[in-house]
């Protein structure tokens, strides 16, 4: 986007949650343009500072296209209901193998929906930055997204040691390894980024070519 240049909105603008990822995305650089970074890293980074971004990935110049705010929201909104969707079938298993555990409150949908679509929309917010500071944007967004389910699992493991049932806790865990796998796989396959440099590769050459005389 240019400066100054204002965000037209079609007839198909999202609403919701998905008008904010969608005016999110639209409002970074142009796909076949680099993050523009001028004026706010300095022009050599610390040696120490340099390695770790360098060992997570992070080269600020990713070369590949982006993906589109269209491919976007639409990713966003196969992840909430793909995400939702194994929740409540991931609760129906675990009532159905633990029937102890039916009637517990973080099996209640109301419960655990406004915090799956919260944590969806964090993550789909998070892929389109990843893609443009990073070079291999899945090998990063992959790391983040374990790191992710790790973290969202100590809150299981404080109720549990606080005295939740631990059968309902295991089902919780594994709710929160759904999320992030359906929420991953949506957002690196459906809003992909392009090929790096496919674009400019040069066309093969004939394989054959016509003998001098033919």
């Amino acid at each position: 986007m240019r400066p100054g240049q204002q965000i037209s909105s079609p007839r198909w603008y999202p609403r919701g949650p998905g008008r904010a990822i969608f005016a999110f995305v639209a409002s970074l650089p142009p796909r076949d343009e680099p993050l523009d970074l001028e004026g706010t890293l300095p022009a050599e980074l610390p040696p120490l500072l340099g390695r770790a971004l360098g060992l997570v990935r992070v080269d600020l110049a990713p070369a590949h296209p982006q993906p589109s705010a269209v491919r976007v929201a639409i990713a966003t909104a196969a992840s909430a209901a793909g995400s939702l969707a194994a929740d409540a079938i991931l609760v129906a298993i675990g009532e159905a193998v633990f029937p102890s555990t039916k009637g517990y409150g973080h099996f209640q949908f109301s419960d655990y929906a406004k915090l799956t679509v919260i944590g969806v929309l964090i993550a789909c917010v998070a892929w389109p930055v990843v893609t443009r500071i990073s070079s291999a944007p899945r090998w990063l967004f992959f790391r983040m997204a374990i790191l992710v389910t790790l973290v969202l699992w100590l809150p299981d493991v404080y109720i549990l040691h606080g005295g939740a049932p631990p059968r309902a806790v295991a089902v919780l865990m594994v709710m929160h390894l759904a999320i992030a796998l359906v929420t991953y796989n949506c957002l690196v396959h459906v809003a992909a980024v392009g090929r790096e440099g496919a674009a400019s590769l040069p066309k093969p050459a004939a394989r054959h070519q016509a003998r001098p005389g033919n």
